[in-house]
C-alpha cells in the first residue's frame, strides 16, 4: 500500500493537472523545506540518563509560519509525518489563514514516563528546537499523546506564549479551541448541504471514531436533527437504525471507556460500520480507512473527513464513479488549525477573544472556504478534493517567492 506521503503527493499532482500551476512551484511543494532531528538527553527519576530522538518536518512557509502538531509516539513513521506536514500547508491555504505546514514529535512511549520525566523531555525538545521554532518561524500544537499541558511547558521554556497553540486558557489558550475541528466541519457541511441534496429524510449519520472530534460532531449533528445510527471507537462499533441517544452514549463511553455494549444497540466491527447505508459517513479516526478494497461497498451519500487522510486516491476514484461526494480533510477538518491561528493572533496582539467572537470568526471562515472550494468544483467540473487542492495550489502560487 502507498504511504500517507505518497497519497499526499498523488493528491497534489492530480489537482495540478487541472490548474495552471508553474512547474517550479509544483516541484517545490512536493518536497518539505526542512527536516530537523535532535537528541534530547533526559535524567530519569532513577538517576539514569536516557536520550530520546526529537524531530520536526517543516513543509512550506510561503503564506506564513510553519504550523502543526507535536506527537509523542514509539512508532513515528517519517512518511506519515511528512504527509501531515504537507496536508497542513494545503489546509491552511484552503482555510485562508496566513500559515504554512509542519509536524514533529519525539520517539517515545509517554505512558512509560512519569510527569516529571515528560516535563524534562518536553522542555528538552523546546531547548533543542530553539532556533527551529518561534512565533514568526514555526508554531507547534498538540497532537497524538500531547496536550495543553505540554504546550504550556514549551511556551514557558521558550518565554513567549505565541510559540505554540493549544495551550490551557490560563496560559494564553483560546476559547473554543477544543471543539473547533468538529464545529468547523459542521459549518462546512451546513454551508454545502443544500448543494449536496441531502434532504431532511436522508439525514442519518455514521461516525467512525468517538474521540474529541467524532464525539462533538455526533452532538452537533444530533442537536440539528440528524439521526446518529452508528458510531465506533478503537474497540469496535455500535449500530441502531432507529438512532442512538447521544447523551446516554457519552455517559456510557465515560463509564466503560468504549461505545460497545451500549443498551439498545448492536455491536459491529469498524469494517461493517463503514459499509452501512446512511446519508453521511464521518471518518474521524485514522488514515487509510476507505481504500480500493472497500470503496465499492460504501453506501453513504456523502463522506465528511474529520480525520487526516482517511480516503486513498484509488478509493476517491471509485467513490466518484459511484456518485458519492467526499468533502476532504483539508477543508472539512480545517476548523482546528483556524482556531489555532486565532490563538496565535490573540497572543501576538495581546488580546483575549470571547468564545462567541471565536465562533463567529470560525463560522465565517469555514463558510467562505466551503464556498471557494465549491466554486472550483464547478469551474473545473471535478470532485471536492481536487477542487480544494486546486484552490490551495493557486493561493500558494500567489505567495511563492518570485525568482
Amino acid at each position: 500500500m502507498n504511504t500517507a506521503f505518497d497519497n499526499a503527493l498523488n493528491q497534489i499532482n492530480r489537482a495540478a493537472e487541472l490548474a495552471n500551476i508553474d512547474a517550479q512551484v509544483l516541484a517545490k511543494l512536493l518536497v518539505p523545506m526542512n527536516e530537523v532531528k535532535i537528541d534530547i538527553p533526559v535524567t530519569m527519576d532513577d538517576g539514569s540518563e536516557k536520550t530520546f530522538e526529537g524531530f520536526r518536518v517543516q513543509h512550506n512557509n510561503w503564506r506564513g509560519p510553519f504550523k502543526g502538531g507535536i506527537r509523542y509516539h514509539q512508532q513515528v513513521d517519517i512518511h506519515e509525518v511528512k504527509a501531515l506536514a504537507t496536508w497542513m500547508t494545503f489546509k491552511c491555504a484552503v482555510a485562508g489563514i496566513p500559515m504554512g505546514g509542519g509536524k514533529g514529535g519525539v520517539l517515545v512511549n509517554p505512558k512509560e514516563l512519569s510527569v516529571t520525566e515528560l516535563e524534562k523531555l518536553t522542555r528538552g525538545w523546546a531547548r533543542g528546537m530553539k532556533d527551529v521554532i518561534g512565533p514568526e518561524i514555526d508554531v507547534p500544537a498538540p497532537d497524538v499523546n500531547t496536550s495543553p499541558r505540554e504546550m504550556a511547558w514549551i511556551a514557558d521554556e521558550f518565554g513567549h506564549p505565541a510559540v505554540v497553540t493549544g495551550k490551557p486558557i490560563e496560559a494564553g489558550g483560546s476559547a473554543g479551541r477544543g471543539a473547533a475541528t468538529a464545529t468547523g466541519g459542521y459549518y462546512v457541511l451546513d454551508t454545502l448541504i443544500d448543494r449536496l441534496h441531502l434532504e431532511p429524510e436522508m439525514r442519518s449519520a455514521v461516525i467512525q471514531g468517538f474521540g474529541n472530534a467524532g464525539r462533538i460532531m455526533a452532538t452537533l449533528l444530533h442537536r440539528h436533527g440528524w439521526k446518529i445510527i452508528a458510531v465506533s471507537d478503537s474497540r469496535g462499533g455500535i449500530y441502531n437504525p432507529l438512532g442512538l441517544d447521544v447523551e446516554a452514549l457519552e455517559a456510557h463511553k465515560d463509564a466503560t471507556r468504549t461505545v460497545q455494549d451500549f443498551e439498545g444497540a448492536e455491536n459491529i466491527s469498524n469494517e461493517e460500520l463503514l459499509e452501512l447505508e446512511c446519508g453521511l459517513l464521518v471518518p474521524a479516526a485514522l488514515e487509510n480507512q476507505i481504500t480500493k478494497e472497500n470503496a465499492a461497498s460504501i453506501k453513504a451519500r456523502v463522506i465528511l473527513e474529520l480525520a487526516n487522510g482517511p480516503t486513498t486516491p484509488e478509493a476517491d476514484d471509485i467513490l466518484r464513479e459511484r456518485g458519492i461526494e467526499v468533502i476532504p480533510d483539508i477543508l472539512a477538518n480545517s476548523g482546528g488549525v483556524t482556531v489555532s491561528y486565532y490563538e496565535w493572533d490573540q497572543n501576538m496582539k495581546g488580546e483575549v477573544w470571547t468564545e462567541e467572537q471565536v465562533d463567529d470568526k470560525l463560522r465565517k471562515a469555514m463558510t467562505e472556504a466551503a464556498d471557494a472550494v465549491w466554486e472550483q468544483k464547478e469551474k473545473y467540473n471535478t470532485d471536492f478534493r481536487r477542487a480544494a487542492f486546486v484552490l490551495a495550489l493557486e493561493r500558494l502560487q500567489e505567495s511563492a517567492p518570485k525568482e
